[in-house]
């Protein structure tokens, strides 16, 4: 059984087109057998993600895995049927996503914080026409009360 222990990036890398998560030594460890292996970058060091679809590129992408003289070799395929190690590679990428959803709840007490802010300042601008002894300003300020 593979699980994934550890998965920190050395670095995110950001184009147009995708998120790059490079791994280095100590940054990247799984469980297999109970036992576990850290990763060294002999063949892959990086996992490829589409900004857009959120899909890791780079299927055919070998990680490799030592635990003393052992060495595993993991194609990213393998990888990516692990549910842990999808949940921390896309939080990992998230913030470099395109095409987020963005959530519009409304903030009623922010709306109303705001329209009493406004009646305030509209009531601070009356008192401001009438002082000045400016007519035509009251005029059109009391309509919009």
């Amino acid at each position: 059984m593979v699980t994934v222990k550890m998965l920190k990036p050395y670095y995110i890398k950001a184009d147009d087109n995708y998120v790059r998560v490079i791994l280095a030594y100590q940054y990247f460890a799984v469980f297999i057998n109970n036992k576990v292996y850290q990763f060294v970058p002999i063949e892959s060091k990086e996992i490829r993600i589409n900004r857009r679809t959120k899909k890791v590129e780079n299927l055919g992408a070998r990680f490799a895995f030592q635990k003393g003289k052992d060495i595993i070799y993991m194609a990213m395929s393998e990888l990516i049927s692990l549910p842990d190690f999808l949940v921390q590679l896309h939080s990992i990428a998230d913030p470099y996503y395109l095409n987020k959803e963005i959530k519009s709840e409304p903030d009623y007490e922010s709306e109303a914080i705001i329209d009493e802010l406004e009646q305030l300042n509209m009531k601070r601008l009356i008192d401001k026409a009438l002082d000045d002894r400016d007519y035509e300003a009251f005029q059109s300020l009391v309509k919009l009360l």
